[in-house]
């Protein structure tokens, strides 16, 4: 199985949208430090958002509950 960063970059090469929210998900729930979780959360709501995800709900409520995003 390829490490995270080797699938990442693959995602982006393919432009494949939902594997990319899924993968940066995935970076985030293993980051060491709110600021690489919230880097990663971040690029994945917006991948999501761009595939149409439903998760993308998911996604940002996390951000807003790190303080990183307003809820409306």
């Amino acid at each position: 199985m390829m490490d995270l960063n080797a699938q990442l970059l693959a995602a982006h090469e393919a432009d494949d949208t939902r594997a990319l929210a899924r993968l940066y998900a995935q970076a985030a729930e293993v980051a060491t430090n709110d600021d690489g979780r919230g880097f990663f959360l971040t690029h994945a709501l917006v991948f999501a958002l761009e595939a149409g995800a439903p998760e993308a709900s998911a996604l940002r409520q996390e951000l807003i509950e790190m303080g990183r995003e307003m809820p409306v």
